[in-house]
């Protein structure tokens, strides 16, 4: 397997079922892929890159590691994040957003709101956190094989299981179409036999019919 140039790690979040899920990825399709997602969920507006510095120390930890917690919920991310407790009519009930105050007087330009401080991590540190994503994908990839190895091993027993059924069912029926055939020639021969039968019998009951009517004459 040709070595991979290590590239730097980025976190990429998404809501999926009942969790949010995070991943420390090189590429949106390395994090697409990670989710185990059938289509493109950036596209889709339901994934992206985040900067939270709280997210991006967790999947930082733990890279190519698909860590979660209870959708509408603020919680750290785990790797066993547990099931929502908070549900209404079989929905998650979603922390309701604050507003944001107006605190400039009408015809200013509100100040930029200053953003959460990301933790930066230092190139040892990228790069160590690279080569941890490589191998939890490495990782990934193998249990992915061993699955298919498992499944194409348990389609192979399938049908090989089927074709011993159809091979049995075939054999019984040539087995029995042949009986089949006996049967309709012995049959067949019995009608003839029966046939020749009667009639010898009424050649045989014409004669002594009519040699009784001698004798009575």
């Amino acid at each position: 397997m040709p070595k991979q140039s290590k590239r730097k790690l980025k976190t990429y979040q998404t809501s999926l079922g009942f969790y949010d899920q995070a991943v420390a990825a090189p590429s949106m399709k390395a994090a697409l892929e990670a989710w185990g997602a059938k289509s493109n969920l950036f596209h889709q507006g339901i994934a992206r890159e985040t900067d939270d510095p709280d997210i991006v120390a967790a999947t930082m930890a733990s890279p190519g590691v698909v860590l979660r917690r209870p959708v509408g919920t603020d919680g750290a991310f785990t790797e066993n994040a547990e099931l929502p407790t908070d549900l209404t009519g079989g929905e998650i009930r979603r922390k309701p957003k604050h507003k944001l105050k107006r605190t400039t007087k009408p015809g200013k330009r509100p100040a930029k709101i200053a953003a959460k401080p990301s933790r930066k991590l230092d190139d040892q540190a990228a790069r160590k956190a690279a080569a941890a994503f490589e191998k939890e994908e490495q990782r990934r990839q193998a249990e992915r094989r061993k699955e298919e190895a498992a499944r194409a091993k348990a389609r192979a027993r399938r049908d090989k299981a089927v074709a011993a059924a159809q091979a049995a069912l075939d054999k019984a029926r040539r087995e029995h179409e042949a009986r089949a055939e006996r049967l309709e020639a012995e049959r067949a021969a019995l009608d003839e036999r029966t046939e020749a039968e009667q009639g010898r019998w009424d050649k045989q009951r014409m004669k002594l019919e009519q040699a009784m009517r001698r004798a009575r004459e």
